[in-house]
């Protein structure tokens, strides 16, 4: 199937093709696991990794094109397994423009045990402006995992949650942001555990916290950049 699509899809395949080389550069994922995805602005559409393919061999043209309920309407390949979650992600949030669903070492191993990320550290309340929570068990292949990132970021800071017994779904303004919150999960989680393998973690005050995030949000960086650089 095929729909007449905005030349705003070329490049958005080609920004999410690129993405996916940065999880393999900040040691994310393994395998053919996780994934990126885009909303095309405008139109209820969205732009993912196709399922099972090795990311040395992802490229622009094999990135899928799906609506809104994770139906295909451009591309050769089956999408990612996770097309239904992120397609109802960007149903119930529109302010979220990228989603990114990884593995990731340190971060998984917080939501296998079921617990949230405490903030104990400038650089977390900076990005997250708090703990990253943990949100619902949930099957792979339908929305129920959508479902579970919605109930638990609705209305939170953090744009990352660890999914128990699975691994990290991060959200953004774009799909660039929604990466970034990724690595910054995946750092912030190796420190916390770090931290708690060497004793007792020192807490920080929640004014503290809610000062580092307003500070970080609207002041850190370049004016113009600040939008991209979150």
């Amino acid at each position: 199937m095929s729909l007449d699509l905005p030349a705003e899809v070329t490049r958005l395949r080609e920004t999410v093709a690129g993405l996916h080389a940065e999880l393999v550069r900040y040691q994310l994922v393994a395998w053919t696991a996780g994934n990126v995805s885009a909303r095309v602005p405008g139109r209820d559409l969205m732009v993912i990794k196709p399922s099972g393919v090795s990311y040395d061999d992802l490229r622009p043209e094999n990135m899928i094109v799906c609506d809104l309920d994770g139906v295909v309407v451009d591309g050769d390949l089956s999408p990612s397994s996770d097309t239904a979650a992120h397609a109802y992600v960007y149903r119930a949030m529109p302010e979220v423009g990228g989603v990114v669903h990884t593995h990731s070492g340190y971060a998984t191993a917080w939501a296998a045990r079921g617990e949230p990320i405490p903030c104990h550290l400038t650089a977390q309340a900076d990005e997250f402006g708090g703990e990253i929570p943990v949100g619902p068990f949930a099957l792979i292949g339908g929305d129920d995992i959508g479902k579970g990132i919605v109930a638990t970021l609705s209305g939170h800071r953090s744009p990352a949650v660890l999914m128990r017994n699975h691994g990290v779904f991060t959200i953004g303004r774009d799909a660039r942001a929604a990466v970034k919150a990724a690595v910054m999960c995946e750092d912030v989680a190796r420190t916390a555990h770090l931290t708690r393998a060497l004793g007792t973690p020192v807490p920080m005050a929640r004014a503290d916290i809610d000062s580092l995030y307003d500070r970080y949000q609207n002041v850190y960086g370049q004016p113009g950049a600040r939008s991209t650089a979150r």
